[in-house]
C-alpha cells in the first residue's frame, strides 16, 4: 500500500526530533502508538464483522436454496398426485360413457372368434360352400 522503507522512516524521525523536541517526541510517540494501535483494532473488527456478515449471507442463500428446492419438490409429489388423480377421474368417466355391450354373455362363454363355422378340414378348397380354384380365385375353372 504505503512504500515506506528505512530511509523514509529515518527521515521522518529526524523532523519530529527537531520540530517536537527531546522532551515531548516520546510522549508523542506514545500517542502515535496507541492511536495505530485503536486503528488497527477498528479495522480489524469491522474486517470480522464483514467475513461474518457474508458467511452469513452464505447460509442465508444456502437455506433459501434448501427451501426452494423443498417447495419444488413439494410441487412436483402435487402435480404428480393431481395427475393421477385426472388419470382416474378420466379412466371413470371412459367407463361410464362406453356404450353398454350389446350382447351380454354369460363370462363362461365362449369367444367369437370360437363361434365360427366349422370349415371343411378333408378338402381346403372348400370354404362355407363355395368351390375356389387352387389359386383362391374364386369362380374360375382349371
Amino acid at each position: 500500500m504505503f512504500d515506506i522503507g528505512f530511509p523514509e522512516l529515518i527521515l521522518v524521525s529526524v523532523i519530529a526530533l527537531l520540530v517536537l523536541g527531546p522532551e515531548r517526541l516520546p510522549e508523542a510517540l506514545r500517542t502515535m502508538g496507541l492511536w495505530l494501535g485503536r486503528l488497527r483494532r477498528s479495522f480489524s473488527t469491522v474486517k470480522a464483522e464483514i467475513e461474518r456478515e457474508i458467511g452469513m449471507d452464505e447460509i442465508r442463500r444456502q437455506l433459501q436454496n434448501e427451501a426452494v428446492l423443498d417447495d419444488i419438490k413439494r410441487i412436483e409429489d402435487e402435480v404428480r398426485a393431481t395427475g393421477q388423480d385426472v388419470g382416474n377421474i378420466d379412466r371413470q368417466h371412459r367407463d361410464a360413457a362406453a356404450p353398454p355391450d350389446p350382447d351380454p354373455s354369460p363370462p363362461d362363454a365362449e369367444p367369437a372368434a370360437s363361434r365360427r363355422r366349422p370349415t371343411n378340414q378333408a378338402n381346403p378348397s372348400v370354404r362355407r360352400g363355395r368351390r375356389t380354384h387352387r389359386s383362391g380365385l374364386k369362380g374360375s375353372e382349371p
